[in-house]
This record gives C-alpha cells, sequence and structure tokens, in this order.
C-alpha cells in the first residue's frame, strides 16, 4: 500500500540567520484572521472595536509565555531546569496548548480589569477564535513535521520524510479538522441563541469539547514529554482532565441556571 509522503520544508524563506516558517505564518496569522472575527462581533454587539487591537496584544503575549512555560515546565522539566535560558530560546520550539490557553485566560483577566470589560463576556467571545488558533498551530505542527502520530497502516497514514519512512496517523490533521469543527459550533451557538446564553455557555463548550479531543486523540500520538510515569495517561492527557471537569461543571451550571440566561 503507498502512502503519501509529506517532505515540505517548515521554512518558507531564509535571509541569512532569519528563517520565515509556515508555523510562524500560521501562528501569527490565526490571531489576525482571529482579530477579524472578533471585530466582527464589536459591531454586531454595538461595542467599539478601537480596544481590539490592544486586546490582540494582550492574547499574543498570554499565548506564547503561557505556552512556553507549560513546554519547558510540564513536558521537558530536566532539560530547561539545567539550561535556564533556553527558555527564552522560544523560536528554536517548544509550546504547548495547555499553557497557552492558562496565559490567555490570565492575559484576558489583566485586559479586563484595565479596560472595565465584563471577563465572562471576553471568554466568551474569545473562545470563538481561539478554536480557529488551536486549528492553525495543528497546521503549523503539520509543516514543522512534529507532534508525530503512532505507526499506522490505515491507507489516509502519512510518511513523514524529514523524520522516517513510517506511515503514521496525521494526527495533527484530526487535530485541526475537530477544532475547525469545533469554530463552526460556537459560531452556530453565538448567532442562534440570546447574547447572555452565549456568554455562559461558550466558554463551557468550547473547555469540554476541545479536551476531550485533545484527551481521545493522545491515543494516537507518540509520547511528547522527555520522562515516563506509572500513570496510565500522557502527560498531554493528564493535563487535559482538568480542562474536561470544568467545562463539564460549567456546561451543567448553565443549564441549572438557564431560566435566567435566556
Amino acid at each position: 500500500m503507498k502512502h503519501f509522503i509529506w517532505n515540505i520544508d517548515p521554512n518558507i524563506l531564509e535571509l541569512g540567520p532569519l528563517q520565515l516558517r509556515w508555523y510562524g505564518l500560521l501562528f501569527v496569522g490565526s490571531f489576525f484572521l482571529g482579530l477579524m472575527i472578533l471585530q466582527w462581533i464589536y459591531k454586531r454587539e454595538n461595542k467599539d472595536p478601537a480596544v481590539l487591537d490592544n486586546l490582540l496584544i494582550y492574547i499574543m503575549v498570554g499565548a506564547v509565555v503561557g505556552a512556553r512555560l507549560m513546554h519547558c515546565f510540564a513536558y521537558e522539566p530536566d532539560f530547561y531546569l539545567s539550561h535556564p535560558l533556553k527558555i527564552f530560546k522560544v523560536w528554536e520550539g517548544g509550546l504547548a496548548s495547555h499553557g497557552g490557553l492558562l496565559g490567555v485566560l490570565l492575559a484576558l483577566y489583566m485586559f479586563s480589569k484595565r479596560y472595565k470589560e465584563s471577563y465572562l463576556w471576553l471568554l466568551s467571545r474569545v473562545a470563538i477564535p481561539g478554536a480557529l488558533t488551536a486549528a492553525f498551530v495543528r497546521f503549523g505542527n503539520l509543516f514543522n513535521s512534529e507532534i508525530l502520530g503512532l505507526p499506522s497502516d490505515k491507507p489516509w497514514a502519512i510518511i513523514f520524510a524529514r523524520v522516517d519512512m513510517i506511515p503514521r496517523h496525521p494526527v495533527q490533521l484530526y487535530e485541526a479538522g475537530a477544532y475547525l469543527i469545533l469554530l463552526f459550533i460556537l459560531v452556530t451557538i453565538y448567532r442562534k441563541s440570546t447574547a447572555v446564553f452565549a456568554t455562559k455557555i461558550l466558554p463551557g463548550v468550547f473547555l469540554t469539547y476541545m479536551f476531550i479531543v485533545r484527551f481521545l486523540l493522545e491515543y494516537t500520538k507518540t509520547r511528547q514529554a522527555d520522562y515516563t510515569t506509572d500513570l496510565p495517561f500522557t502527560t498531554g492527557q493528564m493535563l487535559s482532565i482538568p480542562f474536561i471537569l470544568v467545562g463539564i461543571v460549567w456546561i451543567l451550571w448553565v443549564f441549572k441556571t438557564k431560566n435566567n440566561a435566556q
């Protein structure tokens, strides 16, 4: 059986020591597409979109710092504790989505205090472009030939020639596709429900869906952490469980109080 061979250069172009990578283009591009989504939301709800440039900065900084720290201390703690200056070398790679989300949550809280905005309202609206960014990050991982899937004989398995010649689950595409479906779900809920109900339900749907997907797809991934434990779950799964529980409790709370959410 012939499998598709993926052998794309992760660099778009190189100018001396400077490199423009597909991952970076997709990562940054997702934020600007997200900005366009938020502009639509702000205009739809008669809010001033002038603050969005500052909101974008808060979110980008929170996402990068949180994702970097989580990767360093949850996935490769021994290495980064021995080489602490390496933590600052983000361009060398190593971002963890769980930490990125925590960084964004903190950044949104700081923004809400600075600009006198409802934190819950921000969470619910930013969840929509957040799903888009999550998908684009996985497309970026595909271009980097990283976050590899386990070997597979499925007809849709992909050979990542820059790594080895073993057909593997294209888990990056699994996740990216799932997150684009999440984007569709969130937009549909936002458009079809009342503003009050959307504000309450969207964060819970985002957390529950995204991290159940992440938990399940870990079974098709190679090990990401540089250590092993006696637990039956991977590091990614253990980090996902608290988010899943919060998401489920959040949704239950929304429907328990649904008479006040219409």
